[in-house]
């Protein structure tokens, strides 16, 4: 048998571990048990070996993969050896007592049946005994302890006959020598077994690592130090213009190799456990690009796991996204976004080209679209955008800011070409013949002109220029076309009244909003706590305040709708949560959105994950919509109750019956306010039209399960004339005045009517 660990390793990884396991395993229990049988002087020998194997399972409790075996040998009474080690071998509880015992045992005949404290010592002696049966005349057995290692456990064990009895008495002062023997013995055994084990798993996983790498479904390859292939499976050799030997870096172009390098790197270094990079490589004529993933392949040379994903689709569609998103869906023309941001690209250009801005507004676009409808409208707005490309100058650019809203961009321009070709398109438009249907309409257009000024603040400075001259030609009767100069009183007071008032971005920027609150009073209902409506005021660098009614339509106008929103429902949610004691208190939280936000995307992905973030708080709110928008986006307006309804919000339609005589909408949004436009509240107590109007939306809200609110609430008597026609809530001068919410301590409601 073995002495030394050399020459067990030598023993189990040169004798057929990797040929024959099983071969190889009786190998080492036949020597083993040979050399028991020399040590011991002992009649006979049995070994008992259990192996566990985990691959599969993650721990050995959960599946038993136990396989065990018995081996035996016989000096003399070679017969009897088969019958034994099948007895053994059959009884299983005996192998498992035998295999968790822990004790040195020496077993005389008139020791079997008797009693033992130990479990396992109490197993083995009631059922030792019918194997030793199959011998003729055993008499004295010892057995080791289990001797456990890695996943192999082995127990031995020597019987004496009859007539070895005496010299093995007379032996006694080597008793403690044949326990070591039997140990050592079951020690080296659990020690090959386990080596034998371990190697055969090794091979195996290496086969089963080879066998898989060719097997994945994307392309795999392994490079070295020197950024060469060393391998890579069948994928990547039908997809990849890559050789074995050949370098990563020979399939990229020149600018690409520092992104490469830089990955390489960060993987090597151990930066980050993985990497990647999104590459276009040389395969073909069409390009195609690769995104490269790299992890250390965790061997001895040192070399990298490289996975390769075909992305070109992934980069068609974003190109396609991006042209989506940056132009006209009706016209193709630049959308307001792709406009705007070429004139910031203009305003940064340190060439300092000449350029001229125009606005232009088909006149009278509204009565086509009510005559004709909406297809009419839209096959106008076609045959405009394709007529204005044909009239602009080369390089200039028209693009669709909105409706009937067309932007130009005259790049080397000055104030008399630009006048040139504003004359031109007027001309053409007027002449341009539009038939629907048989019938003819006409058509003109109303041009504002301004000179691109780089000394503007922004952009928005030119584009109110713009506006401003567009106003003052459509208020000189349309179909013509307005220079803005300073000088002009006209354009002037226009001007100043949309940028020096109304400076919406230098009020964002500079955080010259600030927040007021007035109360949606209860008429009738009990409510302990507040009923708020969220109102924003622009604070001016003198401390004066700008309603709302001022510059909310100039930040519609201009896309910044959705800024001013976000503002208002950030700052909003700060202070409740600054103030969490005053909003627990609180019975809701009304937030006003602008139309232009509800047909924004980008702001409702992010209205959603920043009310995700504030649990406590979101429950207060309700959020208000015009009836107008809720009526021309009536798909977006069903979206954001799809969006608020798990979040707990409400949804309420503000300025309700304000211009349309249809409620047939209604069916379609499961609002649980409604807002009475003023107009019907204001002259309540005197006008029949407008009690009727308010009783017929009462009773409305009963039946459609929504609760009514009646804004300028002016007086008293309005609110009792309001209550006692069913009114839910009012709002209005007579409850209170607007407030700012920073001087809001509490929630609590005191009752305004008693």
């Amino acid at each position: 048998m073995f002495i030394s660990t050399p020459q067990l390793l030598k023993s189990v990884l040169q004798d057929g571990a990797f040929d024959s396991e099983e071969t190889s395993t009786l190998s080492i229990l036949d020597h083993a048990l040979e050399y028991i049988c020399e040590s011991s002087a002992c009649g006979g020998a049995f070994i008992i070996t259990s192996q566990q194997n985990n691959v599969f399972a993650p721990s050995l409790n959960i599946v038993d993969t136990a396989k065990k075996q018995v081996a035996s040998r016989f000096i003399d009474e070679r017969s009897q050896q088969a019958g034994f080690t099948q007895a053994v071998t059959e009884d299983q509880a005996l192998m498992d007592a035998l295999l968790d015992s822990r004790l040195n045992l020496e077993l005389n005949i008139e020791d079997f049946g008797a009693e033992h404290d130990d479990p396992q010592v109490q197993v083995i002696l009631q059922r030792l005994p019918f194997a030793l049966s199959q011998l003729s005349s055993c008499q004295h057995v010892e057995i080791s302890p289990a001797i456990t290692v890695g996943n192999v456990t082995v127990m031995v064990g020597t019987l004496y006959f009859s007539h070895m009895l005496q010299s093995t008495q007379e032996q006694g002062n080597t008793l403690a020598c044949r326990h070591f023997i039997l140990e050592d013995m079951a020690f080296q055994v659990a020690s090959s077994k386990e080596l034998q084990r371990v190697s055969s798993l090794l091979d195996s996983k290496e086969k089963q690592y080879q066998e898989l790498f060719q097997q994945l479904p994307m392309a795999c390859a392994l490079i070295d130090t020197d950024n060469c292939v060393v391998m890579q499976n069948q994928v990547a050799e039908n997809s990849l213009p890559l050789l074995v030997g050949q370098s990563l870096f020979s399939i990229l172009q020149l600018e690409d190799h520092s992104l490469l390098t830089d990955t390489l790197h960060i993987v090597r270094t151990g930066v980050l456990r993985q990497a990647y990079c999104e590459i276009p490589l040389r395969t073909s004529i069409q390009q195609h690009w690769y995104k490269l993933s790299f992890c250390q392949a965790l061997n001895s040379q040192k070399q990298l796991l490289l996975m390769v994903e075909d992305i070109s689709e992934r980069y068609r569609l974003a190109d396609e996204l991006s042209f989506h998103s940056n132009h006209d869906a009706l016209t193709g023309l630049p959308n307001r976004l792709q406009f705007e941001s070429m004139l910031e690209e203009l305003l940064n250009d340190k060439d300092d080209i000449p350029a001229c801005v125009a606005f232009l507004d088909l006149d009278q676009f509204q009565v086509i679209n009510d005559l004709s409808g909406h297809q009419a409208g839209d096959q106008l707005l076609q045959e405009v955008s394709k007529r204005l490309k044909q009239l602009l100058r080369k390089g200039d650019i028209v693009a669709r800011l909105g409706g009937d809203e067309f932007g130009l961009l005259m790049y080397y321009a000055d104030e008399e070409s630009a006048k040139q070709v504003a004359k031109r398109i007027c001309h053409q438009l007027f002449d341009h013949e539009f038939m629907w249907n048989k019938v003819k309409h006409n058509v003109s257009a109303s041009i504002g002109i301004a000179t691109f000024d780089r000394n503007a603040t922004d952009i928005y400075d030119v584009m109110s220029q713009a506006d401003a001259a567009c106003r003052v030609a459509k208020e000189e009767g349309r179909n013509r076309w307005h220079y803005f100069s300073p000088d002009d009183p006209q354009t002037h007071i226009l001007y100043n009244q949309m940028a020096a008032s109304v400076d919406i971005t230098g009020a964002l920027a500079n955080n010259k909003f600030e927040l007021f609150y007035q109360i949606i009073e209860p008429l009738e209902m009990a409510e302990d706590g507040l009923h708020l409506e969220v109102l924003l005021r622009m604070v001016q660098e003198e401390g004066n305040y700008v309603s709302p009614g001022v510059f909310l339509p100039a930040a519609e106008r201009y896309n910044l709708a959705s800024r001013v929103d976000r503002w208002v429902i950030d700052n909003l949610l700060r202070w409740g949560g600054e103030n969490l004691h005053v909003w627990n208190e609180l019975s809701m939280v009304s937030i006003n959105l602008s139309a232009i936000s509800l047909a924004d995307q980008k702001f409702m992905g992010w209205l959603e994950m920043r009310l995700m973030v504030e649990p406590e708080l979101v429950d207060k709110l309700c959020f208000e919509i015009t009836e107008t928008a809720a009526v021309s986006q009536l798909q977006q307006a069903a979206a954001l109750i799809e969006l608020l309804r798990p979040l707990g919000c409400k949804l309420a339609l503000d300025d309700f019956g304000a211009g349309f005589s249809s409620f047939a909408y209604l069916k379609s949004l499961d609002v649980d306010f409604v807002k009475i436009d003023g107009q019907f509240v204001v002259n309540l107590c005197q006008d029949k039209s407008d009690e009727a109007i308010v009783k017929a939306i009462c009773q409305l809200g009963k039946d459609m399960d929504f609760q009514v609110i009646a804004e300028f609430v002016e007086s008293e008597e309005i609110g009792r004339r309001l209550k006692a026609l069913g009114v839910d809530y009012g709002q209005g001068y007579a409850i209170n005045k607007p407030t700012p919410l920073e001087e809001l301590l509490t929630g609590k409601r005191q009752r305004w009517l008693t």
